[in-house]
């Protein structure tokens, strides 16, 4: 009986990372579209003013559903990216991240600025406003800095901010660069990566147990640890088995912590091998040609904000419902006019594809932003 078998159980072969990601089929457009959606859930309860916390909160009582979908995004985005890199050249690599990040970012950004802007804000004097162009620049150029506020646009709402989802993407860039660096000085081999993987992981462990963390720096550790998370299991793609027993040992030791100290382990175990499994084992509706994914992130908080001032008594479920139609519409639009010819560019600069054969067919393949 060999290894594999043995792991997997139930008298079957599990298959290995790296055997399911040369399939033709996986289930990660689907993730992330369920994930971006989760964003829109959980960032409802807070822009609704009344509800009471989201089910994630009732429930685990550790993070909201939105915080949960992010960290969903970053294990994907590690693993995916981490494949995009072993695959290409780094002037590749770093064009291909380029063109899915910047061009729907720059037209969301833009929008907000320069067409929804001028035509809800309460300041006569918004055109002559430093913050105009700030927001714009900064977000674009994906300062650390996210810039979150227009000149009296959304006034006197729970939230002022014109899109609270942009915090991650400055983030998710950043490890694209320090994953190319990586590449660069060939540490994204297993016998290196992995001891900087566990002695950042160890630091980061230790940081978290001895000093408390502000939402922001929080938010930081946990976006970069599941992105390493992710890359580690690519390169480690071959040693790693998608077995069900496996998967039940690890939902276990969560659930044996759950409502403890040490809970953020237990989540941090089930949410990387989980979000992997469910890629691949599970016989999910496959999402191969289109990844509306990141334009539902990018339009979801304004289009809340645009429901909920039009509608201020909507609860947390009708805000979401009327909010998740008219940025679902947008993220349609940014596919077909703005991500999907962006991506098409790729072939120009010979960008192999991240994962399986049917990649060449696809390039939403590749993972969107956080």
């Amino acid at each position: 009986m060999t290894e594999n078998s043995v792991i997997g159980g139930f008298g079957a072969h599990a298959p290995t990372l790296a055997e399911a990601s040369d399939r033709r089929d996986n289930n990660f457009n689907l993730i992330r579209l369920l994930a971006a959606w989760a964003v829109i859930y959980g960032h409802s309860h807070a822009i609704a003013k009344w509800g009471g916390p989201d089910l994630a909160v009732r429930l685990l009582n550790f993070k909201f559903s939105g915080g949960i979908a992010v960290d969903v995004f970053f294990v994907i985005s590690g693993f995916l990216i981490a494949a995009s890199l072993e695959r290409n050249r780094l002037p590749s690599y770093l064009m291909s991240r380029a063109i899915r990040i910047f061009p729907a970012l720059f037209v969301c950004v833009a929008l907000s600025a320069f067409v929804m802007g001028p035509l809800l804000t309460t300041d006569p004097d918004y055109w002559h406003r430093p913050e105009v162009w700030h927001y714009f620049i900064a977000n674009v150029g994906l300062s650390k800095n996210t810039a979150y506020f227009l000149p009296g646009v959304f006034a006197g709402m729970s939230y002022e901010s014109i899109n609270g989802s942009l915090w991650s993407l400055p983030i998710e860039f950043r490890l694209y660069l320090w994953l190319g660096l990586f590449g660069l000085l060939s540490l994204n081999r297993p016998s290196r990566f992995n001891y900087i993987f566990i002695a950042l992981m160890a630091i980061g462990f230790l940081l978290l147990t001895r000093t408390p963390l502000t939402e922001v720096k929080s938010n930081l550790a946990y976006a970069q640890a599941f992105f390493l998370t992710g890359a580690f299991a690519w390169i480690n793609r071959s040693s790693i088995p998608l077995s069900w027993p496996l998967l039940f040992v690890i939902l276990v030791f969560a659930a044996s912590v759950f409502r403890t100290d040490h809970f953020y382990v237990g989540y941090f175990l089930a949410l990387s091998y989980g979000t992997l499994f469910l890629a691949y084992v599970p016989k999910l509706p496959v999402i191969r040609h289109h990844d509306f994914s990141y334009g539902l992130y990018l339009y979801g908080w304004p289009s809340q904000q645009l429901v909920q001032m039009m509608e201020p008594n909507f609860s947390p479920l009708m805000n979401t419902l009327w909010a998740t139609m008219l940025a679902g519409t947008l993220a349609v639009a940014s596919w077909f006019l703005v991500e999907s010819p962006a991506l098409r560019m790729k072939t120009r600069f010979r960008v192999k594809p991240a994962i399986g054969p049917e990649a060449a067919e696809a390039p939403n393949t590749e993972p969107g932003a956080a």
